[in-house]
């Protein structure tokens, strides 16, 4: 079986995760480097992952004038990185589709975050449901020609239908029954996030956090 897990690298410095990739070792290949590591570490974190053979989802979801967009994900294209997150706005993902050329590099359209529900949009203004909001960023990031979606387990279904079977989508928000939910406010279990149509499960704290986060890993792989 292929590997789902994509680790989330939410710690504060670059010792810290170079510890937590040690620990996890052969248990997970994919890493994600989301904005405090980044931060904190910067582009040269990155490739250091990156030499040592493991993937690198680079989590910064840009959100600019398309111009910056385009240039910066030129930028990120010329590292190797496998995944790299976009806001879900039609002008922000096509920008990054052409400055991404003709590299490897996979884009990704953020849909609603996995912290958002129905309050946090009412909130910013949107007076639609949740899964209305995301299957309109859904139905652009098609038109847009990106590679995937990053989406909340309880949309992946609906992602899948719309994107077809080549898409990638990648679900936060993932946690085995009985493992904190956090600041996520729409979760599913690992299985039952794969069984979705998901292609990438982002774990973060269940296996970071965890007294043997290898031995963790390989339990939530047993799961599936």
């Amino acid at each position: 079986m292929n590997n789902p897990i994509i680790v989330a690298l939410d710690v504060p410095t670059p010792d810290e995760a170079r510890a937590l990739v040690r620990r996890i070792g052969d248990a997970a290949g994919f890493y994600k480097v989301g904005m405090e590591l980044y931060a904190a570490a910067g582009i040269a974190f990155v490739d250091e992952l990156l030499q040592a053979g493991h993937k690198v989802f680079l989590d910064l979801k840009f959100y600019d004038i398309p111009e910056t967009v385009k240039r910066a994900t030129a930028q990120v294209a010329r590292l190797g990185v496998h995944l790299l997150t976009v806001h879900g706005s039609n002008a922000v993902m096509r920008a990054a589709v052409e400055g991404r050329a003709g590299a490897s590099l996979r884009l990704l359209g953020v849909t609603v975050l996995t912290s958002f529900d129905q309050s946090d949009l009412a909130d910013l203004g949107y007076p639609c449901p949740v899964e209305d909001l995301v299957a309109l960023r859904v139905r652009k990031a098609k038109e847009a020609a990106v590679d995937g979606i990053v989406c909340s387990p309880l949309e992946a279904a609906s992602v899948r239908r719309t994107l077809g079977p080549e898409a990638i989508v990648v679900t936060p928000g993932v946690r085995s029954a009985g493992a904190g939910k956090g600041d996520q406010k729409r979760v599913a279990t690992p299985a039952e996030a794969m069984a979705a149509g998901a292609t990438y499960l982002v774990i973060g704290r269940q296996i970071t956090r965890a007294e043997d986060p290898r031995e963790e890993a390989h339990r939530i792989l047993a799961e599936l």
